[in-house]
């Protein structure tokens, strides 16, 4: 006992409630998306500036510690920006070889003026005012120099 007619035939009141239905999520779903999006004369969602590397290592002197622990470079998506890790890391080596030379060439200075010292007899600890008397300073021969280093050495 086969029916050939559809249980029931949907009422044209229920047809135009899923057709009320479905207009009013359309223009629900229309209105949260301009309002998102910002549609209109005024932006709902303001535009954020790009995170981009503002170098606050100082330009006008020397690198010291505090500026490398204020140090903070911008997030990307994989972690850091290559380009500001790679400008920051270039800053920080050029400021270390140029501390290099510097003390290179003070300990080059030092080490002149103490052999200048050593052959000519001066005391580099001498204070400005004192005298040792009227005597100049007798230069010391150069094998006690070597006596004394010797003595050292062992």
């Amino acid at each position: 006992m086969a029916r050939s007619e559809p249980d029931e035939v949907s009422a044209p009141g229920e047809m135009r409630v899923f057709w009320f239905l479905l207009l009013t999520m359309v223009v629900v779903v229309t209105a949260v998306t301009l309002a998102v999006v910002g549609g209109g004369g005024s932006a709902v969602l303001q535009d954020v500036p790009p995170d981009r590397f503002t170098d606050p290592l100082p330009a006008t002197r020397p690198v010291g510690r505090a500026d490398i622990e204020a140090l903070r470079l911008p997030m990307a998506l994989r972690g850091y920006r290559m380009a500001d890790v790679d400008e920051a890391l270039s800053r920080l080596g050029a400021e270390l070889a140029e501390r290099d030379a510097r003390i290179a060439e003070l300990e080059s200075a030092l080490a002149g003026v103490q052999a200048a010292a050593v052959t000519t007899g001066t005391d580099l600890f001498k204070q400005p005012g004192d005298r040792q008397g009227d005597r100049p300073a007798e230069p010391i021969a150069q094998d006690s120099v070597q006596d004394r280093t010797e003595e050292d050495g062992r």
